[in-house]
């Protein structure tokens, strides 16, 4: 049924700063945006990722996943910033006490 609004926007850029990357996201990661995702942090050679999700409104299992694919590749190395949203997504995943997770 439409809803009459426009879709959401999602949208992945990465920011590099010497061997840092900094991948900033917003709106819907699912199974049609969640390698976007991937694939922007892995685009630049980095030793230190943050990925930025505080502007994401939607995290789904798909997502998830690339996460966990991240914090495999950078298992030292990864920050995320999670929105509210995210935050309790991980939490209700069990992932809620990672190291690379910082508060909501």
């Amino acid at each position: 049924m439409d809803q009459g609004g426009a879709p959401p926007v999602f949208s992945a850029t990465a920011e590099v700063d010497g061997d840092q990357v900094r991948v900033v996201v917003t709106g819907e990661v699912d199974m049609a945006t969640a390698d976007t995702m991937l694939q922007t942090a892995l685009r630049e050679p980095a030793a230190h990722v943050t990925l930025d999700l505080r502007g994401v409104t939607f995290f789904d299992s798909a997502a998830i996943h690339a996460l966990v694919r991240l914090a495999q590749r950078f298992p030292d190395t990864l920050t995320v910033l999670p929105s509210r949203q995210v935050h309790r997504v991980l939490e209700i995943s069990g992932l809620g006490e990672q190291g690379w997770l910082r508060p909501a």
